[in-house]
């Protein structure tokens, strides 16, 4: 059993966390530490020229409102919300803060990522911890 899991969450209408969020329960010791983690994509440097800063931040509490929201199901469960590049953030996350185990979902991919995603691929490939993937 896992006392520090990870949970990977998109944000998006074709991405229901509910099938992770099962397998987190029967992989989780007592007293287990979950966090749901949602990576905002960093905007490129000419893109953020053109969008109000209020706009950015309002964007960024919707997000967080809903992961908050969301976390409310699971128990034990904390949101974290944080900018980045996926695959990479969520593989620092994890070690910085000491997950053993990694709960990722995988989309059903086309002809360049043929067996997962490109994100759960990056993250079973090189994460320093167990990885259980959703299909």
């Amino acid at each position: 059993m896992y006392k520090n899991i990870l949970v990977p969450v998109v944000l998006s209408d074709d991405h229901v966390p509910t099938e992770a969020f099962e397998i987190v329960k029967h992989l989780a010791a007592d007293g287990a530490q979950v966090t749901l983690l949602h990576v905002i994509e960093e905007l490129p440097g000419y893109a953020t020229v053109y969008l109000a800063g209020e706009l950015i931040e309002e964007s960024r509490k919707a997000v967080t409102d809903k992961l908050s929201e969301i976390a409310k199901s699971v128990e034990g469960a904390r949101p974290v919300v944080v900018n980045g590049h996926s695959a990479r953030t969520i593989l620092s996350y994890a070690e910085e803060n000491g997950c053993d185990c990694i709960v990722v979902s995988s989309h059903k991919p086309g002809v360049q990522d043929y067996f997962l995603g490109g994100t759960a691929a990056r993250v079973v490939r090189y994460a320093k911890c167990a990885v259980h993937v959703i299909r």
